[in-house]
């Protein structure tokens, strides 16, 4: 039988994508997952992340990445309803990569408090018969959803270190990252806008620019 994992990475991030990962499996080749020490991303150092991740896509069949960039992230949040909205978009991209896979069984991570009802978010959207198991913490339970946790996390490290090469020195992306904070407080003090790769609608960034403009009217 022929199964998936599903993950995200950068879900609570300010800056850079939210990237949605799948690896394909033979359900018998699950042990040869568990032998080269898969475990969730959240547990790995970035270099065993990566060196991982080449194994994984040795020992998987295929595997599937959607990226979801700010300015998608901020159109459903801006909408309303943030976090439903939110759980609903990546509902549909863990459903690309379904459609793409086409495993008889898909054990994904769910990002919704109610994670019956995310399965049948995903579920709604494929066109073809597959059983969804979606469950909280899933990339600790199951190693296809662990393996999927490395992908979607390296993949993510790749992309936000292409944006530090270019922009300089933004950190992880997180607002728990005192790098982030200050490459975006530096960022209001002299641009105008964000730029493209920040996600303008969270909060965490529009207090940033909302500090900045009350700090710039008290000057006046």
């Amino acid at each position: 039988m022929l199964i998936c994992g599903i993950d995200d990475a950068g879900r609570g991030a300010v800056i850079g994508p939210l990237v949605i990962a799948g690896v394909l499996i033979q359900e018998t080749d699950l042990p040869n997952l568990v032998s080269i020490g898969v475990k969730d991303s959240k547990l790995l150092t970035p270099a065993k992340r990566n060196s991982l991740a080449e194994e994984i896509l040795k020992v998987t069949r295929k595997h599937h990445i959607v990226r979801l960039v700010p300015a998608e992230i901020d159109d459903v949040v801006e909408t309303g309803a943030k976090l439903h909205r939110l759980n609903r978009l990546e509902a549909h991209a863990m459903a690309e990569v379904v459609k793409a896979l086409r495993p008889q069984v898909a054990y994904v991570d769910a990002s919704d408090v109610l994670p019956e009802r995310f399965g049948q978010h995903i579920a709604e959207e494929v066109p073809f018969r597959v059983q969804i198991v979606s469950e909280h913490k899933a990339d600790r339970t199951y190693p296809v959803v662990s393996a999927a946790s490395v992908i979607a996390k390296v993949e993510r490290d790749r992309l936000v270190a292409e944006l530090r090469r270019k922009y300089g020195d933004l950190g992880s992306g997180y607002i728990t990252d005192p790098r982030t904070v200050n490459f975006l407080e530096q960022w209001v003090r002299t641009q105008k806008p964000y730029p493209d790769f920040v996600r303008r609608s969270w909060k965490p960034a529009k207090k940033i620019r909302s500090d900045h403009n009350t700090s710039q009217k008290k000057l006046i």
